[in-house]
C-alpha cells in the first residue's frame, strides 16, 4: 500500500470530513483516531517526506532519525503510551529496549549513569552522593516526580472537554498540576536539596525540553524524568516506522496523505472554517481543519490577519516564547557499532560547572563560551535492525543548542544554497562537535566516513518553525497557566493539536493528537484504547 502521494503530481478531489495540516505524530495520531471512528481524513504535509520529527533521511549508505532519539515507557505492556502506540499501529510498531543504562550524565570527567528502574536509579545516584541528607533528597525527589504524575492526568484531560463542562470543572482539574507547574525546576529542587552538584545531575536531561532549571516549569521536568525512570527504547527499523505503521489507518477509511502540499491559509467564512487555500491557489474544502503546525504558526500565519485579530488570538499568545533552536550533526561510519564498541546509552555532556543556568547564560552572552550541553545519540547501536538495512555501518548524532540569531543573516536564503560563508561556519561548528565525540568516544577518530550539520535554518525550512525551534513554545511556568492552549479555538471547526497543547517530545505530541481527537469525538479515547486488545 502506497502511503503518500505528492500533491504536485496528483489531483486532490473528493469530499473529506477533516483536513489536517502536518503529518507529524500529533496530526497523524489525530487523523488515525478519527479515521478509526469513521471519518474521512486528508493530511497535508509541506515537506517531501511525511512524519514531521519522526521522519528519517538518507545520505550515501546511511540513515538518520531527526527527532526520535529514545522514548520511555513504551516497552511496558501496561503503560498508557505503549497501549496508545499499539492501538494506533494495530500492534505493528516494535520497540527495542536500551538496556540497563539509558543516559550518562557527564560533567567534565565525572560520569553519572541513569539506570533503568526506580530502585536502580536511586541506588546509582546514592553511590555518588553518600551523605545522609543527599540520600534523603534523592528519595524525596523521586516521590515529588511521581506526585506530579498523579495530578497531571486531570490537567490534560480537561483540555479535551467541551467549554461548558470545562467552565464548571476546569479550575478544579487544573489546580493540582498548576500548584507545582507554576514553580521553576530550580525552585522546587532547592527546597529538596542545597547540593548544586546533585541539582545539576538531576537536571541532566534538561535538553529534552530545552530550558535550564531556573527557567523551566518543574512540571515539565518531572514529566520527562518519570518518562524514563523505567528505561528507554528505540523503534525497531527506525523512527520512520511510526508513520509507516500508523498511516494505513487513515487510508483504510478512505482518507489520503499528500506530501509537497504547502498550505498557505486556513479558509474562514462567517466565523467558521471551510477548508484551506494551498500555495498554488487551489482551495480544498472541509467542515473541519486541524492544525499541527504550532499555535504561533497557526494564529500568526495560517489564519487571515483580520480573522485572527477579531478572535483576539494574537493577544492570547503574545506572552509565549519559542523554544530553543539547535544544531544536529549526523555522522556515518564504515563500521558496525559492535566493531567499534559503541554502546546504546546517550551521552549528556556538560562543562565542569554543575550550574546549568550559569552555563546557559554564559553561552547566551558569548557564543564562544563552552557549549552548555552536548547530547550524543547512537541510533545505529539502538536499532537491532540497523545492520540488516545497512551492513557494516553505524550512525551517530550530536545535538547542541544554538541561538537562531547566529544564523539570521542567512535567513531567507535557499536550502543547500546559502553561500560559502555559511558552509564555512557550518564546518567550524561541525569540527567543534566532533571534538566532543573524539574525547568521549575516542574509538571513532579516523573512522568517520560522512557527516552533515543541520542548523536552525534547516529546521525552519523543513518544520516551518519561525525561529528553528525544536519544542514549539517554551515550557516555562507561565506556559502551563495558559488555558487557551487546548484543541478548541474560537473559530468553529478549527482545532489545534501537537506539543503546544500538551508538552514537548514524542509523548507530548502524541497525546496532543489523542486529546484533539477526543475533543472532536467527545469520547474518552485513552480509556477506550486501554480497554481494547490489539492485533
Amino acid at each position: 500500500m502506497k502511503l503518500t502521494h505528492s500533491y504536485k503530481q496528483a489531483t486532490v478531489d473528493g469530499k473529506y470530513d477533516v483536513i489536517i495540516i502536518g503529518s507529524g505524530i500529533s496530526g497523524l495520531a489525530a487523523g488515525a483516531l478519527l479515521a478509526k471512528a469513521g471519518r474521512k481524513v486528508l493530511i497535508l504535509e509541506r515537506h517531501y517526506t511525511p512524519g514531521g520529527f519522526t521522519h528519517m533521511f538518507k545520505r550515501k549508505d546511511y540513515e538518520w532519525d531527526v527527532g526520535i532519539h529514545y522514548i520511555g515507557e513504551v516497552h511496558k505492556p501496561t503503560s498508557v503510551l505503549g497501549q496508545v502506540f499499539a492501538y494506533l499501529s494495530d500492534n505493528q510498531l516494535e520497540w527495542a529496549e536500551m538496556g540497563e543504562v539509558y543516559d550518562k550524565i557527564i560533567f567534565g570527567d565525572e560520569v553519572y549513569d541513569f539506570r533503568t528502574g526506580i530502585d536502580n536509579f536511586k541506588e546509582e545516584l546514592k553511590k555518588h552522593f553518600p551523605a545522609a541528607e543527599d540520600q534523603q533528597a534523592i528519595d524525596e525527589y523521586v516521590q515529588v516526580v511521581f506526585d506530579v504524575a498523579k495530578v497531571g492526568g486531570g490537567y490534560f484531560a480537561e483540555r479535551a472537554m467541551p467549554k461548558p463542562i470545562s467552565f464548571l470543572f476546569g479550575k478544579f482539574m487544573r489546580r493540582g498540576l498548576l500548584k507545582i507547574a507554576s514553580q521553576s525546576t530550580r525552585e522546587v529542587l532547592e527546597k529538596i536539596t542545597k547540593n548544586e552538584k546533585l541539582i545539576g545531575v538531576l537536571c541532566g536531561q534538561y535538553g529534552d525540553y530545552g530550558l535550564p532549571p531556573a527557567e523551566s516549569s518543574f512540571a515539565m521536568h518531572a514529566m520527562v524524568a518519570k518518562h524514563y525512570f523505567r528505561g528507554g527504547s528505540y523503534p525497531v527499523g527506525g523512527s520512520s516506522r511510526i508513520f509507516d505503521t500508523i498511516a494505513p489507518a487513515v487510508l483504510k477509511a478512505g482518507g489520503a496523505i499528500y506530501t509537497n502540499a504547502d498550505v498557505k491559509q486556513i479558509l474562514v467564512e462567517n466565523g467558521k472554517t471551510t477548508g484551506v487555500l494551498m500555495a498554488d491557489g487551489k482551495e480544498i474544502h472541509a467542515p473541519m481543519v486541524i492544525s499541527s503546525a504550532g499555535v504561533m504558526n497557526t494564529y500568526y500565519h495560517l489564519l487571515p490577519e483580520e480573522v485572527s485579530e477579531k478572535a483576539g488570538l494574537p493577544q492570547k499568545i503574545k506572552s509565549l516564547t519559542p523554544s530553543s533552536a539547535h544544531l544536529s550533526l549526523y555522522i556515518g561510519l564504515k563500521h558496525t557499532a559492535e566493531e567499534l564498541g559503541i554502546e546504546k546509552p546517550n551521552l549528556w555532556i556538560y562543562p565542569d560547572n554543575y550550574n546549568h543556568d550559569e552555563n546557559v547564560n554564559n553561552f547566551r552572552k558569548d557564543s564562544k563560551a563552552p557549549l552548555p550541553v552536548v547530547y550524543i545519540s547512537f541510533p545505529g547501536a539502538k536499532d537491532p535492525d540497523f545492520t540488516n538495512r545497512f551492513p557494516g555501518r553505524t550512525t551517530i548524532e550530536i545535538i547542541t543548542i544554538a541561538p537562531f540569531e547566529n544564523f539570521s543573516k542567512w535567513d531567507g536564503t535557499r536550502w543547500k544554497h546559502r553561500g560559502e560563508d555559511y558552509d564555512a561556519y557550518k564546518e567550524e561548528l561541525s569540527q567543534q562537535l566532533l571534538e566532543y565525540l573524539y574525547k568521549y568516544v575516542p574509538q571513532t577518530k579516523g573512522k568517520i566516513d560522512y557527516y552533515e550539520l543541520s542548523t536552525p535554518l534547516t529546521t525552519k525550512h523543513f518544520i516551518n518553525y519561525e525561529h528553528g525551534e525544536i519544542y514549539g513554545i517554551d515550557h516555562t511556568p507561565d506556559r502551563f497557566k495558559q488555558t487557551h492552549l487546548r484543541p478548541q479555538t474560537p473559530i468553529k471547526g478549527l482545532y489545534l493539536t501537537g506539543q503546544d497543547i500538551v508538552t514537548a517530545g514524542i509523548g507530548g505530541a502524541l497525546f496532543g493528537g489523542v486529546i484533539t481527537a477526543a475533543a472532536i469525538l467527545k469520547k474518552n479515547l485513552v480509556k477506550q484504547m486501554m480497554s481494547q486488545k490489539v492485533g
